[in-house]
């Protein structure tokens, strides 16, 4: 294995916080670390393809249950507050756990409350499915990345991230479209139920790759909680769950768009989503390597980026020759949680569980808060491609908020 022993590089515009601990030290693995690496990022998979499938299955499940588009957002909304509601509770609580045994729990709950929804008679029980299956979602995502970071050296740390996330980006090209064939095929019961299988095999492979490592006997509730005391670490929260929501407003109703606006051809949806999801996995690879040089000018770029894009996209909806190429620049600026994982990790100190999963409950905050303001848009008459504009506000209220963390931390670097 690589040297486990490196510098970490700190941003020269947001330092870490006066006070703050460094993740910690490293463990030195005999296994392979791709490998484990590897098997993390299926998780990210099988949460990417349930997470954006449901998006891209809007117009076939609200068809299906008898309920209209904008009500049938309600149920992506039901998923971000599971992820919202679960990743603080399992990580304060499950912090002592081995995080292999927590992760092999976390992912078989998963596949079977994605199970429970392909089976749904009824708007409510889709509803009730889909926020069950929210709840292991950013504990699974924040253990991981602090296994994954744990094995590379310092400096490499949001490269391994993005190599977690970039599962979830794969499943945006692989997963997402055809699960969207599914639904247009044989029906949109069977993308959730894929997704059910998608969990077994992740729980198998963390099992035989994960190393079997003791949980922290000094973990306990209260220094988890200690997080929820630390400013930065709710400012850098703030920032996904605003900065975010503008991606989200815009993914969720880019089928909609394509079928009602566009014109596109009905299987014209998955290659579009297939691009959407290239433009990510690319981003997330570009902000890992920028990200472990200087997190917080990456989070500003992504963030002033997603904005300039998003004013662009209602002009762009009228030809497939204009939204492909702008739905693939907005995918690369899906990025934005490898940056922020990696700055908390920075300001977080002993609550490192807890932070990171906090990360994926700001990030579906973001998922609910995008796709609700679209919906009213939406039932204020206004049409799809107005979605663009709520892109814009909520981009640029994430950059203004992010502007407030690089100031705080100045401050507080100054009182230190």
């Amino acid at each position: 294995m690589a040297d486990q022993v490196a510098d970490h590089v700190a941003d020269p515009i947001c330092p870490p916080a006066a006070g703050a601990l460094a993740p910690a030290p490293p463990v030195t693995l005999p296994d392979n670390p791709r490998v484990m690496l590897f098997a993390l990022a299926m998780g990210g998979f099988a949460i990417g393809t349930t997470e954006f499938a449901a998006m891209a299955l809007v117009p076939y499940f609200s068809a299906g249950l008898g309920i209209g588009e904008a009500t049938a957002s309600h149920v992506i909304s039901a998923y971000a507050l599971g992820v919202v509601v679960g990743a603080p509770l399992i990580a304060v609580f499950g912090a002592r756990m081995a995080r292999r045994t927590l992760l092999i729990g976390l992912m078989l709950a998963f596949g079977l409350f994605n199970l429970l929804a392909a089976m749904a008679p009824s708007y409510r029980t889709m509803l009730a499915a889909r926020f069950l299956a929210g709840l292991p979602h950013g504990a699974y995502f924040g253990v991981a990345a602090l296994l994954a970071a744990s094995i590379v050296p310092p400096r490499q740390r949001a490269q391994a991230v993005a190599r977690i996330m970039v599962g979830l980006t794969v499943a945006t090209v692989l997963g997402v479209p055809f699960a969207s064939v599914l639904g247009q095929t044989v029906g949109w019961r069977w993308g959730f139920a894929l997704v059910g299988l998608l969990a077994a095999v992740t729980a198998a492979l963390i099992a035989a790759f994960a190393p079997r490592l003791a949980g922290d006997p000094g973990a306990r509730p209260m220094r988890e909680l200690s997080a929820l005391g630390n400013r930065q670490v709710w400012l850098m929260l703030a920032v996904g769950a605003v900065g975010f929501g503008g991606f989200f407003a815009i993914y969720t109703y880019t089928a909609s768009t394509l079928l009602e606006v566009t014109g596109a051809a009905p299987e014209m949806v998955p290659v579009v989503l297939a691009v959407f999801g290239v433009g990510m996995t690319l981003g997330t690879l570009l902000a890992g390597w920028a990200a472990d040089r200087a997190p917080v000018r990456t989070g500003f770029c992504i963030l002033l980026s997603g904005a300039a894009l998003a004013a662009i996209y209602p002009a762009a909806t009228g030809s497939l020759a204009t939204i492909l190429p702008v739905l693939f620049l907005i995918g690369m600026t899906g990025s934005l949680g490898t940056v922020i994982q990696t700055r908390l990790m920075d300001v977080a100190g002993e609550a490192q569980t807890l932070a990171a999963a906090l990360n994926h409950s700001a990030f579906n905050v973001a998922n609910a808060l995008g796709p609700w303001l679209a919906a009213q848009v939406l039932l204020a008459g206004y049409g799809l491609p107005a979605t663009g504009h709520v892109g814009v506000a909520l981009s640029l209220a994430g950059a203004a908020l992010l502007a407030a963390a690089v100031l705080d931390a100045r401050r507080r670097k100054g009182r230190a």
